[in-house]
């Protein structure tokens, strides 16, 4: 029942939309890229993406998160199909909630009591939508999707950052470093504490542009 509704509403797969959202993921990333380069200071093994809005160039990091949001709304354009069925609608519930959150990034930074809210909302909702949407995608006419590997990849990786998270702040705890005391940022580590939580968070940005370039790509390439 639910695949021929699909079928019914294939003319509304949105090409133009799809071609928005590749190009909106590809602007983020590269955007990102460059943030490495113009802020070295900011050692990317232990700090957070947002905290490039401390460096010198706070407006490279609002074009990732604004066009970061545009494109999960261009793909929820791109997408509208899926809206016919009960399972469509949470997809697209959830791809609507990642893009709130990732617009509430890029308008509050990391300075804003309401950048925490940001990524309690938006983190979740994207890693979900990605397992959510690609198995609403598999019902639907025409449609070749990513891989569920590829889905899940980015909750796998907010899982592995929460897991990052837990072993940095032992660490520091065992330096004799009480984070939850300190009024400013960390500079730098203390001798003997190695960190990979920023590596889990920017693995979070890159295994969501690699899922929705793939799902865009699917609806450019339809059959």
């Amino acid at each position: 029942m639910e695949t021929s509704a699909y079928q019914a509403a294939a003319v509304g797969w949105n090409g133009t939309a799809a071609y928005l959202a590749f190009a909106a993921t590809a602007i983020s990333c590269l955007s990102l890229l460059l943030l490495h380069l113009l802020s070295p200071e900011f050692s990317p093994s232990w700090r957070m993406v947002s905290e490039y809005a401390n460096g010198r160039y706070p407006w490279v990091l609002t074009i990732v998160f604004v066009s970061w949001a545009f494109s999960s709304f261009a793909l929820i354009a791109a997408l509208w199909p899926l809206s016919v069925t009960g399972l469509g609608k949470v997809a697209l519930l959830l791809l609507f909630l990642g893009g709130i959150g990732q617009t509430m990034g890029g308008a509050f930074d990391i300075n804003h009591k309401l950048h925490g809210a940001a990524a309690m909302i938006g983190i979740p909702s994207i890693c979900a939508a990605a397992v959510v949407v690609t198995m609403a995608l598999k019902h639907a006419n025409g449609i070749t999707p990513p891989s569920l590997v590829i889905a899940n990849l980015p909750w796998i990786s907010l899982a592995l950052m929460a897991g990052a998270f837990a072993l940095f702040f032992s660490a520091l705890k065992s330096a004799g470093v009480d984070v939850s005391g300190q009024s400013t940022p960390l500079k730098e580590l203390p001798g003997g504490v190695s960190g990979y939580v920023g590596w889990a968070n920017r693995l979070i940005f890159a295994t969501t542009y690699l899922w929705v370039s793939l799902t865009a790509l699917a609806v450019i390439n339809r059959h």
